[in-house]
C-alpha cells in the first residue's frame, strides 16, 4: 500500500493550490486586493499556500497538546439500515455512522485514513478551525488520496464542540461515508447524566440501482432535459412558493471542478423532486426525493433505541449530515433547551423543535419523563420521517408514522441564536467585504457564486488580522446552507457563533470574522449537488 503524509504531499506540490494565473470575477466584483473584496487577478505566487511557513507558525500558537490516534478504512461495504434493508455502499469501516471520533480540546489529533475505494477520497474536518494543509480538500489543501493509498491527518485541536467528518471528493459524502467528531471540553459548565450523538440523513445509495454519481448526473440536465414521467413529486410542505425557479439562468464557460468520478448513466428510477415546499425554508425544500431517511444510520422500520432514567438530563448532539434535507426534529412531549450552535456556546433558548441545515448542528439539553418517545426527524418540505425511540420506562414503542404535536410548536433555527458572552466577537468595523451573489436555477442546474463555477485557481483575498464580512446574496429561489471552512464567523447583532448558515431564496446574510487562520478556504453550499455543480469558491490569504 502506498502512503501519503504530509511532508510527501506537501513536498510534491498541490496541482491547483500554486500554480496559473487568477481569473478577473465576473460581475459587480472589484479588483484585487481591494478592500470591497472580489476575485483577485493576482498570481497565485501572491496568496499563501497550505505549505507556507504562516500555517506552521499559526498552528504552534494552539500549542498541539497529547497526540489521540485513530484509523479510518474507506472500503465498500453492506450496511444494514434496519427493517431489512442492506444496501451496498460505501462507508468508514461497516458501521452508519463511522465510529465516533472523540478527543479533548487541546489534543492532538491524528487519524490515518486508508483508502480500500475504487476511487480517490479524502476526509474534510467540518467545522474546526485546523491547519490548512489538513482541511481535506483535493486540488486547493492536499492531493487526492488514491486507492490503496493512505494520508495522515494530523492537527492540533483548540475548541470543544460537535463537529464531523466527511469526503470533499464529489458527491462521496452522500454515501456512507461520514463520522461524528466530538471534542469535549476540559472544563465543561453544562450539567447532565447522559449524552445521545444524533446523525440525520437522507439516503439514496444502493436503492434500486442509484447512486449519488448518477442522482447529480440526472439533476445536472436540469428539468428542460429530463423525461418528467417517473420523476418523484414527493410531499408538499407546509405552504411557500412554488417549486423551482423556471428562469433560463445563463450558463458561465468558467472552468468547473470535474467529479471525483466519471459521469454515469442515470440508474434506478428517477430521484428529480418536484413540489417540495416549505415556509421555513422561503419556498422549494430540496431537489433530490430520497427513498430512505435515517436517524444514526436506521430507517424508521426498526429504529435505534436509547435507554436512560426518568429524570435524567440528557445532552442532545445533533448533526446534519444530509445531501440534500433539512431536517426539523422534535421529541414526543418534551421541550429542548438549546445550549450550542455549530459547537459554540449560546444563550440558552427554548424549542419545541429544532431546524437544522446540511452541515449544521445543534446541542441542546432535555429532561425526560417516564414511558418511550420518538425523537421524529421530518424531512422539511419532503413529508418524509426518520425516527429513534427514547424509552426511560414502560409502554409501546412509538411506530414510524410518529408525529409529535412538537413539530408544529416552536421550531428554533441558528438563525435565530444569540452568542454565549464568552464567545462574541469583539465588535469592530469589517476592514474588508466580499459579497458572494448565489446564482442559478434547477432548470438548467448551473448553481455557482457570482456567476462562476467552480475554478480552485480563483481566490477571494484576505489579509491576516482583518475583520472580514461575507456578504450572502440569494438571488435564486432555493436556499442553500452556506460553509466557511477554518474559521468560524458571527451572525449579526451578537447572533451565534456559526460556520454553516441557511441563506433563504431573495435575503442577503452578512456574518463576520477573524482572519486569522492563513492558507486556502473553500466557501461553498452545502447541498453537496450545488456543490460538486459549481456552487463553491476559494477565500485566499495574501502574503
Amino acid at each position: 500500500m502506498s502512503r501519503l503524509t504530509r511532508r510527501t504531499v506537501l513536498g510534491a506540490g498541490l496541482a491547483a493550490a500554486g500554480t496559473g494565473l487568477l481569473t478577473a470575477c465576473s460581475g459587480s466584483m472589484n479588483g484585487m486586493d481591494h478592500p470591497s473584496g472580489g476575485g483577485g487577478t493576482s498570481p497565485a505566487s501572491d496568496y499563501l499556500g497550505p505549505d507556507s511557513k504562516e500555517v506552521g507558525a499559526t498552528e504552534a500558537l494552539r500549542k498541539p497538546g497529547p497526540e489521540r490516534r485513530f484509523t479510518l478504512t474507506a472500503v465498500e461495504t453492506p450496511l444494514d439500515l434496519g427493517g431489512g434493508r442492506t444496501v451496498r455502499s460505501w462507508a468508514y469501516g461497516d458501521e452508519l455512522p463511522g465510529k465516533e471520533v472523540r478527543v479533548t480540546a487541546g489534543d492532538t489529533l491524528a487519524l490515518t485514513l486508508a483508502n480500500h475505494l475504487p476511487e480517490a477520497t479524502s476526509v474534510h474536518w467540518h467545522g474546526l478551525a485546523l491547519r490548512n494543509d489538513m482541511d481535506g480538500v483535493p486540488g486547493l489543501t492536499q492531493r487526492d488520496i488514491r486507492p490503496g493509498g493512505s494520508f495522515e491527518y494530523r492537527f492540533a485541536v483548540s475548541r470543544p464542540g460537535t463537529y464531523w467528518l466527511h469526503p470533499h471528493s464529489g458527491v462521496q459524502q452522500d454515501r456512507g461515508l461520514y463520522a461524528p467528531l466530538i471534542v469535549e471540553d476540559p472544563k465543561e459548565p453544562l450539567t447532565y447524566d447522559k449524552e445521545w450523538v444524533i446523525v440525520l440523513d437522507d439516503w439514496v445509495d444502493g436503492v434500486d440501482g442509484s447512486t449519488p454519481d448518477a442522482v447529480l448526473a440526472e439533476l445536472s440536465k436540469g428539468m428542460g432535459g429530463m423525461d418528467h414521467g417517473g420523476m418523484d413529486h414527493g410531499g408538499s410542505g407546509s405552504g411557500g412558493m412554488e417549486g423551482h425557479d423556471m428562469s433560463n439562468m445563463s450558463m458561465t464557460t468558467s472552468k468547473s471542478r470535474k467529479s471525483a468520478s466519471p459521469s454515469p448513466k442515470p440508474a434506478g428510477p428517477s430521484r428529480m423532486l418536484m413540489g417540495a415546499t416549505s415556509d421555513l425554508l422561503g419556498g422549494d425544500a430540496g431537489d433530490v426525493g430520497y427513498p430512505h431517511y435515517l436517524i444514526n444510520g436506521r430507517t424508521p422500520d426498526r429504529p435505534q433505541t436509547f435507554t436512560a432514567e426518568p429524570g435524567d438530563r440528557i445532552r442532545l448532539r445533533v448533526i446534519n449530515a444530509g445531501g440534500d434535507t433539512a431536517f426539523r426534529l422534535a421529541l414526543g412531549d418534551h421541550a429542548f433547551t438549546v445550549t450550542h450552535a455549530d459547537g459554540y456556546p449560546v444563550a440558552h433558548t427554548k424549542a419545541d423543535a429544532l431546524l437544522l441545515g446540511m452541515g449544521e448542528r445543534l446541542d441542546a439539553l432535555v429532561t425526560v419523563g417516564s414511558g418511550a418517545f420518538p425523537l421524529t426527524a421530518l424531512a422539511e418540505g419532503k413529508n418524509r420521517t426518520a425516527l429513534a425511540v427514547l424509552r426511560t420506562g414502560g409502554g409501546s414503542a412509538p411506530t414510524a408514522s410518529a408525529r409529535p404535536k412538537e413539530l408544529d410548536g416552536k421550531v428554533v433555527h441558528g438563525g435565530q441564536l444569540k452568542a454565549a458572552e464568552s464567545v462574541r466577537l469583539e465588535p469592530g468595523r469589517p476592514d474588508r467585504t466580499i459579497e458572494f451573489e448565489l446564482t442559478g436555477s434547477m432548470m438548467t442546474y448551473n448553481w455557482a457564486i457570482n456567476g462562476r463555477k467552480y475554478d480552485p485557481a480563483q481566490r477571494y483575498p484576505v489579509r491576516s488580522g482583518e475583520r472580514v464580512r461575507l456578504s450572502f446574496v440569494n438571488s435564486t429561489t432555493m436556499w442553500h446552507p452556506m460553509h466557511l471552512h477554518g474559521h468560524t464567523y458571527a451572525l449579526a447583532d451578537g447572533g451565534a457563533r456559526k460556520d454553516t448558515s441557511i441563506v433563504l431564496p431573495g435575503k442577503r446574510l452578512d456574518v463576520d470574522f477573524d482572519a486569522d487562520n492563513p492558507g486556502l478556504w473553500m466557501i461553498h453550499c452545502h447541498n453537496v449537488y450545488h456543490a460538486e455543480s459549481g456552487m463553491m469558491t476559494v477565500l485566499g490569504y495574501l502574503k
